[in-house]
């Protein structure tokens, strides 16, 4: 069983500074238009978000819903690929300060290399990886290394049927924060997230060393305060990719969408 120790980034940093109601936004790299990635990081961090994820287009994204795969397909038309995020991201930390992850699936960051893709990652600055379709037991025997070095912490999904066992393994492994997905549908749906509150309440007594997280189904302020009251914070991604869709500024409704859940 192999032990996370290591790890210091912004990510870790933030969690030991700031224990409550962090918001954690996702946008698709690429979308709506192909060099909107930087603009977004900025309006993100000025509207005061605590940590960004930034989504790698792929053409079979199993977890996520409609709108974040629309979304990616309209990424990857615009041309957007892990080599061209790594080129928008270098520099990005001369204007960004808080944690960046990258959120995706393993393919590509196979294709690229795991050990490159881990360097890259670290050298323009990001803190983070999230990738729901790496297992567990693989990241453990084969990859922990390569974030350890790059200092770089893996976010694991927990979900409703996570055994208990599990999650002890996976908090064991984890560094920076454990992500819980609030139903087992894809992101964006319409559950109802007080049908969730059992799970999360379980989540909440379990004495996690790691932060908890919720994400999917987080859509507007009053979900966000009710994730907030079972873990650190929450994850909001489809409503903030349909709230820029169609977006003629796009400073001005990125403030505006956060504002609204604040």
């Amino acid at each position: 069983m192999h032990t996370q120790t290591k790890i210091a980034n912004r990510l870790t940093t933030l969690f030991e500074t700031k224990k409550k109601n962090l918001l954690n936004i996702y946008f698709t790299a690429g979308f709506p238009a192909l060099e909107d990635t930087v603009t977004i990081l900025k309006a993100l961090e000025k509207s005061g978000v605590d940590m960004i994820e930034i989504g790698m287009p792929f053409s079979d994204p199993l977890a996520d819903g409609p709108t974040i795969q629309q979304s990616s397909e309209v990424a990857l038309e615009n041309g957007m690929s892990i080599k061209k995020l790594f080129e928008q991201l270098a520099g990005i930390r001369e204007h960004i300060s808080v944690p960046i992850m990258l959120m995706g699936y393993l393919n590509p960051v196979m294709q690229y290399g795991v050990a490159a893709f881990c360097r890259k990652a670290a050298e323009v600055g990001v803190d983070g990886l999230i990738l729901p379709d790496l297992p567990f037991d693989e990241f453990n025997e084969f990859y922990s290394s390569y974030f350890e070095e790059n200092n770089l912490s893996n976010v694991f999904l927990v979900t409703p049927e996570t055994s208990d066992k599990r999650l002890k393994q996976i908090d064991e492994s984890a560094s920076g924060f454990i992500y819980a997905v609030s139903t087992n549908s894809t992101t964006g749906g319409a559950k109802d997230l007080k049908q969730a509150e059992g799970y999360f309440q379980k989540l909440k007594d379990a004495n996690l060393k790691n932060p908890l997280m919720i994400g999917f189904n987080i859509n507007n302020k009053e979900n966000f305060d009710f994730a907030c009251h079972y873990a650190s914070g929450a994850i909001i991604g489809s409503a903030f990719v349909k709230a820029i869709k169609d977006s003629n500024n796009l400073e001005n409704d990125v403030q505006n969408f956060v504002a609204g859940l604040r």
